[in-house]
């Protein structure tokens, strides 16, 4: 199983454990659309968590390979779950568990709350690093979330961060011991539930609605462009 789901009170602890990397393949994008669905159902805050040492590797290479369309599906899929994490109406709580590249790093973009691994781990968007063009969605996650001082070096010039630099540029929120991620993540997911609910939904929905709509109205031409893949 890819995916796990547990309750912890008022909070979904949804986990990405595929053995490996925690590649973004149709698999695991589906398992964490069925979860979020739940969570949805259950009106839960969400913790979005990665087995030890790996958050998300990115989307799959094997599939990203094989031709410009399959790359252009996965990563259409890809965007629509960052941008269902960032339009989600209850509170969503990162857990990066480790190296968090490519869609890793989206998904902590797309997350409300991001707590993170100390230690010698790698956050970051390394796409132009190996030869790929990064999509426009991704790019106006960065503008949301980053410091927008620092727009080049990740965006386009593919600098990786350690931990407490991932914390400086925007792509966490804090990073804390190994054993007190998960912890500190529920804990934080728990205290952001007792928030009134239509107040936390209404108010992310007037925030990031107009963004999100953007974006979302952009992700066909910007996929069609998708065709500059690594030979």
């Amino acid at each position: 199983m890819s995916v796990s789901y547990r309750r912890d009170e008022s909070v979904a602890v949804i986990t990405m454990d595929d053995g490996k990397a925690n590649a973004l393949s149709h698999t695991m994008l589906g398992a964490l659309e069925e979860a979020l669905d739940r969570a949805a159902a259950e009106n839960s805050a969400v913790v979005l968590a990665g087995r030890e040492g790996k958050f998300c590797a990115g989307f799959d290479l094997k599939v990203m390979m094989s031709s410009p369309a399959a790359a252009g599906e996965l990563v259409t899929r890809g965007a629509e779950l960052c941008l269902r994490l960032y339009a989600f109406p209850r509170p969503v709580v990162a857990a990066a568990t480790g190296h968090a590249m490519a869609a890793g790093a989206l998904m902590l973009l797309s997350s409300d709350t991001r707590i993170g691994t100390e230690g010698d781990f790698k956050l970051g968007l390394n796409e132009t690093a190996i030869g790929l063009t990064l999509p426009a969605f991704a790019i106006a996650l960065g503008r949301e979330r980053l410091d927008p001082r620092r727009f080049t070096e990740p965006l386009i010039q593919a600098r990786i961060y350690s931990p407490a630099e991932a914390v400086a540029v925007g792509y966490l929120d804090e990073a804390v011991a190994p054993a007190e991620v998960l912890p500190r993540a529920v804990a934080e997911a728990t205290r952001l539930a007792a928030l009134p609910g239509h107040a936390y939904a209404g108010t992310k929905a007037k925030l990031r609605g107009a963004f999100i709509a953007s974006v979302r109205g952009a992700l066909v031409e910007d996929m069609g462009s998708l065709t500059n893949l690594p030979k």
